[in-house]
């Protein structure tokens, strides 16, 4: 995005974090699917004695860096009563920290999606869990040039609202083909991709929102927690780079 090479981005709250943490960022948060939260867990390999998050103080912790596996990581500490300096912390990426899970490298591990799902099917334990922690707010980013132009801004609504209308049609009876795509891309069982589906929307259905002071206030929270982590550098104020503009749009499309 912030090179030029997207017009439209979706992410959780946090990549927009780090794309304007310089204060000068090429893009606007527009809109806000709201979606599912498991699957983001903190797990122990097989055999593993430590049973909560206080049992992490001293161990070696992998997490995935700037990710909601950071940010949900360090809520989970605080709660537990631990600092972040309690724990010897390692960043690594999903396939890498999974491969030093299972090889003993690190005593648990903070992730996300295929990685926890596979964690668990070779024997990992969750010992705790971002799902109250996460707003479920993913946030779509267009850039300032897609905003300028009448006819991108419908076309983005327009995409937006197709994939809330899509989960809508999955929901309505459609279960088992999305699981069937869902389990060959991601190498599990079509029984365990339909079970995941249907919890994650169960918890929370997939659908559009449009942009509003309490989706701003949440991803604040989020940009406080990685200064406080020194992850961003200083203060960052995060309605500087959100707007309604593409709101009455998104409410004729949805």
């Amino acid at each position: 995005m912030r090179a030029g090479a997207l017009d439209l981005a979706s992410s959780s709250e946090i990549p927009p974090l780090f794309a304007a943490a310089d204060g000068k960022p090429n893009f606007k948060v527009v809109a806000v699917q709201r979606g599912s939260t498991l699957n983001q867990e903190v797990v122990v390999p097989k055999g593993s004695k430590v049973t909560d998050i206080a049992g992490l103080k001293g161990k070696k912790v992998g997490y995935v860096q700037n990710t909601t596996a950071h940010y949900f990581l360090y809520e989970l500490l605080k709660q537990a009563g631990l600092k972040w300096s309690d724990i010897d912390a390692k960043p690594l990426l999903p396939n890498d920290g999974l491969a030093a899970l299972n090889g003993g490298g690190i005593d648990a591990f903070a992730s996300y999606g295929t990685s926890i799902i596979t964690a668990h099917q070779q024997g990992a334990r969750t010992v705790g869990s971002g799902a109250d922690i996460l707003s479920g707010n993913f946030l779509w980013s267009a850039r300032d040039s897609v905003l300028k132009s009448p006819a991108q801004r419908a076309a983005t609504a327009d995409l937006i609202a197709r994939i809330t209308k899509a989960y809508a049609y999955v929901r309505d009876g459609h279960e088992d083909g999305f699981a069937k795509v869902t389990a060959e891309a991601t190498h599990q069982p079509v029984a365990r991709a339909k079970s995941d589906l249907v919890a994650a929307q169960n918890q929370r259905p997939t659908q559009a929102r449009t942009v509003g002071d309490e989706t701003i206030v949440s991803q604040q929270k989020v940009a406080d927690a990685f200064t406080e982590l020194g992850a961003l550098k200083e203060h960052l104020d995060v309605k500087s780079f959100w707007t309604t503009e593409l709101n009455t749009d998104l409410k004729k499309a949805l």
